[in-house]
């Protein structure tokens, strides 16, 4: 009973108090601090390369929705993407209408097949972003997060940044418009097919497009004027019913994206030559190819027909000019007349143009260089055009014709060129339709080696950290020598 009157017990009893108190209090501030950050975003983003900050774009984007959009994140326990889940995290914070939620891809095969198609199906470490009310859904897979450049010095290509959020921002963009445009790509006479043009596929898939392939063989084919129709390439002629129905579309107000190149045999084609003419595009023979002594009109010696062209001012290429995105490469590229100004209801104008001492060659069985010789034609040729036409019923129909089909499809042009800039800009042209390129710049997938600059801070932390000790003992020693 000692003890008790001794009052130790109850200093002991107000100490473990106190101690559960604190224990208690910083659990509750633990707990409510990682709500913040799950529920809320409040977290500061201490990586090198902002991983995962989001951009002004995304912002926009996100205060814009209208419509609920759930993601779905493919990983199984303890595979997750780190980044990518606390990217998710910050998109769910920003914006009420965003959820998401991790799901084992193993146990939930019923939910892989709700999102399959024939084109694509989702699996291990794919992201699904669906809006409930458009049915609209979209897959994000592990290259959907990278962006691929070209090194100039081996030719080979490597990852130069982290894509996570212009997939993301483009893909909730893309669930949730009212009306998604489409390209028509057509298929039945020859042209390029889906895996030759898996590159312009994608491009136009991330920038909330719709691209479907489509035989205008077939009886049931019917375009609808409000989509695109993009020939590419084809090397068979039209038919006099495929003209028709193609014509009558144009009439209607829709549009056309060509690419003619230099080996189609356009002058066995009089029906699609005669589709050509209705917005004055007269394919010329032979390749184009550069004067080696006209520096900076072609990519080098060796290829004097890889040309860098000159972009024209025009209503489509002037945003494209004043943002600095107008180098190109045509490796290989075809001519075209200079469009005519003899028809009102038509205008059309140069989009690219070749160097003037460029020549047009062209190729036969017998030819065995390329190099210039007196027959050649020179001049600063057309190598891509834009027209619009004014129907007789009051619509408009556009169409967008150019002399190189790498140009709009080839990996290794859209490394090293402002191909991808220049397609999406055509596009929003073709479709009379407002820009759709995010310009979320990708974030930096390598750190910064360190320089001269980088090890300052370092330095002069090193210095002030003993000056900060020393000034701290004099202070404290100095009153005590004085004693």
């Amino acid at each position: 009973m000692k003890k008790y009157k001794t009052g130790k017990l109850k200093y002991g009893s107000v100490s473990a108090i106190m101690i559960i108190m604190v224990l208690a209090a910083l659990t509750a501030l633990n707990a409510g601090v990682y709500a913040l950050e799950k529920k809320k975003g409040w977290q500061i983003d201490l990586s090198f390369n902002g991983i995962v900050s989001q951009s002004e774009e995304t912002k926009e984007v996100l205060k814009q929705l209208k419509e609920p959009v759930e993601i779905l994140a493919l990983f199984r326990k303890g595979d997750e993407d780190a980044p990518l889940m606390e990217l998710l995290d910050r998109y769910a914070a920003a914006s009420e209408l965003v959820t998401w939620k991790q799901i084992d891809p193993a146990l939930n095969p019923a939910l892989l097949n709700r999102f399959t198609t024939d084109s694509a199906a989702p699996g291990s470490n794919d992201l699904i972003v669906c809006c409930e009310k458009t049915g609209r859904f979209r897959i994000l897979g592990p290259d959907d997060y990278v962006s691929v450049g070209m090194d100039t010095e081996t030719g080979e290509y490597t990852y130069t940044g982290w894509t996570y959020e212009s997939s993301i921002t483009g893909a909730l963009a893309y669930v949730t418009k009212e009306r998604v445009p489409k390209a028509v790509i057509l298929q039945g006479h020859g042209e390029m097919d889906g895996e030759t043009l898996q590159y312009f596929q994608g491009l136009l898939e991330a920038n909330q497009y719709d691209v479907v392939f489509e035989d205008m063989t077939a009886a049931s084919f019917a375009p609808d004027p409000e989509d695109l129709l993009v020939f590419f390439s084809p090397v068979r002629d039209l038919t006099e019913p495929e003209l028709q129905k193609l014509s009558d579309f144009a009439a209607k107000g829709g549009s056309f994206l060509f690419s003619c190149d230099y080996t189609d045999p356009t002058g066995n084609m009089p029906n699609y030559a005669a589709l050509l003419r209705i917005y004055g595009f007269k394919p010329l023979e032979g390749i184009v190819i550069a004067d080696t002594s006209d520096e900076g009109t072609y990519y080098d010696k060796e290829h004097p027909y890889w040309l860098l062209p000159e972009m024209c001012s025009t209503d489509l290429t002037l945003s494209l000019i004043t943002a600095g995105a107008n180098h190109l490469l045509l490796p290989g590229a075809r001519a075209f007349e200079e469009p005519e100004e003899s028809d009102r209801n038509l205008t059309a104008a140069v989009v690219l143009r070749s160097g003037k001492t460029a020549y047009r060659k062209l190729l036969t069985a017998q030819t065995s260089s390329i190099a210039k010789s007196g027959e050649d034609e020179t001049g600063a040729f057309p190598l891509a055009l834009e027209a619009r036409r004014v129907t007789t019923e009051g619509y408009v129909s556009r169409a967008f014709i150019i002399g190189c089909s790498a140009a709009l499809a080839d990996q290794q042009v859209f490394a090293m060129t402002d191909s991808q800039q220049v397609t999406i800009r055509v596009m929003e042209f073709l479709l009379k339709s407002d820009a759709s390129d995010l310009m979320i710049a990708p974030k930096e997938a390598i750190r910064p080696a360190l320089g001269t600059a980088s090890t300052g801070p370092g330095s002069i932390l090193l210095v002030a950290l003993p000056l900060s000790v020393l000034f701290a003992a004099l202070l404290i020693l100095g009153p005590r020598r004085s004693r």
